[in-house]
């Protein structure tokens, strides 16, 4: 008996997978024309659907505060480019919101590197989010059902804490920057080793809980 072969999904840590697609701005590279930039992909099952239009217009709404951060934004459709021109055409006539990222235009084809169809939940792509840094790395990957619109301040708040963390060699406690025992605080990646361990106190802005467990404030 044959068994179907299902292309694995790009892992953490890995680069993203080198593309060339139509968009609704042109031809675009992935990741080279985004180089030095952070980028978020997200797909969409299809246009024309209710959840999907609230999601672009949240995404453009908030596209101010991802380019402050320096991350762009990227759509993703299994729909013709004409398509998606008429869609966004209909959002600023009928929402009042200009849609100002690209939309790949996807036959398939970039759906299948991304692992974006999940049979289990048909044929259309689920709404995945790929959060990309500027090296081409993917550095987060999230997975909604069809039917559950995105949360897009956790996109957000997810792109600052990875900047932050790469900028400081620190982690984010749960919730951050609103954590229910340390605020904004930050967490002291634990020592790799025992001499380094005995060294860990309170002091110079950092608390130490213990040895493994300290925080502080950026």
């Amino acid at each position: 008996m044959e068994h179907e072969t299902r292309q694995g999904i790009p892992l953490l840590g890995e680069k993203v997978p080198e593309m060339e697609v139509q968009t609704t701005h042109g031809r675009m590279k992935i990741p080279n024309d985004l180089s030095g930039k952070w980028f978020i992909l997200f797909s969409h099952p299809g246009d024309f659907t209710p959840v999907c239009t609230t999601e672009f217009i949240a995404f453009e709404k908030m596209r101010k505060e991802f380019d402050d951060l320096n991350c762009a934004l990227v759509g993703l459709s299994m729909d013709q480019v004409h398509s998606h021109m008429k869609w966004t055409e209909w959002i600023k006539e009928m929402m009042n919101v200009e849609i100002t990222f690209p939309i790949i235009a996807d036959n398939g084809t970039v759906a299948g590197k991304l692992g974006m169809v999940h049979p289990g939940k048909g044929t259309n792509t689920v709404r995945a989010v790929f959060v990309v840094d500027p090296k081409g790395v993917i550095r987060l990957m999230l997975y909604y059902p069809q039917e559950i619109g995105r949360n897009m301040d956790e996109i957000l708040r997810a792109v600052k804490a990875l900047q932050i963390s790469d900028k400081n060699k620190v982690a984010m406690p749960a919730n951050w920057p609103n954590n229910d025992l340390f605020g904004d605080e930050v967490i002291i990646p634990p020592p790799s080793d025992e001499k380094t361990a005995a060294t860990r106190k309170t002091g110079g802005g950092v608390v130490c809980e213990d040895w493994w467990f300290c925080h502080k404030k950026l």
